[in-house]
């Protein structure tokens, strides 16, 4: 009886194995799929209804030290007195506060608001005294020479100032209906400034506003 039951069991190992397919030879340079050992940790996006119409995680607030460091880098001068507000800022102190807050609020806003407008009216009074455009920010694109009257540039010239301004600071150039709109703000800002005899004021506003604008706050 044992050895019939032996006989048998050999029969059908014999007969699976006559119809297991031969796994064929892979190809020269071609690499064998490797199972991930963890398992499947893919994640889903989440909706994008849900979020705005963002895919992916929110946007996250500069901290005290990037938004120094971004300042510097897209008006070319820095925010001298933020250290004095960081803490207000959000910057952690790690005596009684050991995490820095990113959160936007309007005490941030305040602060921000005053210090954009102290770094780009300076920065807006010293580029109209200077000549080489090498050596300007808020100005670059315009002709060489010492800034003249902003009003009579043409709505191509504030245009091309413009989208470089707005790629420098937010790392997107403006476009359609809002660089429409920009270029609009800008002549009118430019013309009060010819009337109070500070050309510099709508270098500064431009510069204020893509400063306190969320694309610059945030990444």
């Amino acid at each position: 009886m044992r050895r019939l039951l032996l006989f048998a069991l050999l029969a059908l190992g014999a007969a699976g194995c006559e119809n297991t397919q031969p796994t064929p030879p892979p190809v020269d340079g071609q690499l064998e799929p490797v199972g991930n050992p963890h398992g499947d940790m893919a994640t889903p996006l989440p909706d994008p209804e849900l979020q705005d119409g963002r895919v992916g995680r929110a946007p996250r607030r500069l901290t005290v030290n990037q938004l120094a460091r971004s300042i510097e880098v897209a008006v070319g001068r820095s925010w001298t007195d933020i250290d004095s507000v960081a803490a207000t800022l959000g910057r952690a102190d790690y005596a009684l506060v050991n995490s820095e807050s990113t959160e936007p609020n309007l005490v941030f806003a305040k602060f921000l608001d005053d210090g954009a407008r102290k770094v780009c009216l300076a920065q807006a009074s010293a580029e109209v005294k200077s000549t080489d455009p090498r050596t300007r920010v808020l100005s670059r694109t315009l002709p060489s020479g010492a800034v003249g009257d902003l009003s009579k540039l043409t709505d191509a010239q504030v245009g091309e100032l413009l989208v470089y301004l707005s790629t420098r600071f937010w790392g997107v150039p403006l476009e359609g209906e809002e660089l429409t709109r920009w270029v609009g703000f800008f002549k009118k800002a430019a013309a009060r400034g010819e009337v109070i005899k500070k050309r510099d004021q709508a270098l500064a506003a431009v510069c204020i506003s893509l400063m306190t604008d969320s694309r610059f706050l945030t990444y």
